[in-house]
């Protein structure tokens, strides 16, 4: 149970501070990797066992990185959130490209600590054998 709270409890807390990024949008620094960067951070600091906490973490970076837009730079015509999902497609290409990076490290940061467990529990097992 500990291998899934604590990764989960480190992504979403590490989404809530790139969350923050509108404080450096509003002094000039358009940092939208950071919401979805942070949360894959956050979770690769705690051991994780599971790839199924990683597709979590990456939708949760996605989701987070899509509100942060939204809260920033909601569309002039209608500012409301079903508007704005029903109208993404129409982002800058730099906006998309910058979520979608946020979401793939959100996604990569605890999967590579399940790679890492899996090639050391490997090893465990071949050493074990050997002896």
């Amino acid at each position: 149970m500990k291998n899934v709270v604590l990764p989960l409890l480190g992504g979403v807390v590490g989404g809530i501070i790139g969350y923050i990024f509108r404080w450096m949008a509003q002094h000039g620094f358009y940092a939208l990797i950071l919401p979805g960067g942070l949360v894959g951070i956050g979770a690769s600091l705690f051991q994780n066992k599971s790839t199924s906490m990683c597709v979590a973490c990456g939708a949760l970076a996605l989701t987070i990185g899509l509100l942060a837009e939204w809260q920033f730079a909601a569309f002039v015509r209608d500012g409301s959130l079903r508007y704005f999902v029903t109208h993404m497609h129409q982002l800058s290409p730099v906006t998309l490209l910058m979520i979608t990076a946020g979401a793939i490290i959100g996604f990569w940061g605890p999967f590579g600590r399940v790679q890492a467990f899996r090639k050391a529990s490997a090893q465990q097992k071949e050493s074990g054998l050997q002896k």
